[in-house]
């Protein structure tokens, strides 16, 4: 694919490519870590009502930006302030970065992850950090080689009623 990629700011009418792209992520990146009904459960429509509701609601406190290639969203981004901001002031948090998988390795997600650290940088946060699962091992290539590394904080994840490990990752930025 040697279209360029575009990134912009998400806008409402996103919402239902962003949850194809969300659900069919999960479905890609998932598959074998969490129980197989709960991703063939996942449902385009019911995710995409959930994404008008944080859109909504987080739209002022999140930033939410969105990959383009042919006029078609391939990708999507949503960071803000780190959720425990009581420990880690001044850093952002990387809440979720997804390419649809007929996408991976074409420079959607680096072009997510450029824009936004570069976003998160000039809004002066003075990190990053952002959750991946344990066994996940593309993702964690993928943000090792954009930077991140693992600063040994290791958390349970509970879902679907199987709990896996997640590892917290931080990329310092330059402001």
């Amino acid at each position: 694919m040697t279209d360029t990629v575009r990134v912009r700011e998400m806008v409402e009418d996103d919402c239902e490519a962003v949850a194809e792209v969300r659900v069919r992520g999960w479905r890609f990146a998932y598959d074998g870590l969490v129980p197989a009904w709960y991703l063939r459960a996942m449902s385009v429509e019911a995710d995409a009502e959930a994404r008008r509701k944080h859109f909504a609601r987080d739209g002022a406190r999140n930033v939410n930006l969105v990959a383009e290639r042919a006029g078609s969203v391939v990708g999507w981004a949503c960071y803000g302030p780190y959720r425990d901001g009581a420990t880690t002031t001044g850093e952002g948090e990387l809440y979720a970065l997804y390419a649809r998988p007929d996408h991976l390795s074409t420079g959607v997600g680096r072009a997510l992850m450029d824009e936004t650290a570069a976003r998160a940088a000039a809004e002066g946060y003075q990190a990053l950090r952002l959750w991946v699962l344990r066994d996940n091992a593309r993702a964690r290539r993928f943000y090792e080689r954009a930077g991140f590394v693992p600063d040994g904080v290791e958390e349970p994840w509970h879902v679907a009623g199987v709990t896996v490990a997640e590892l917290r990752y931080v990329r310092r930025l330059s402001g």
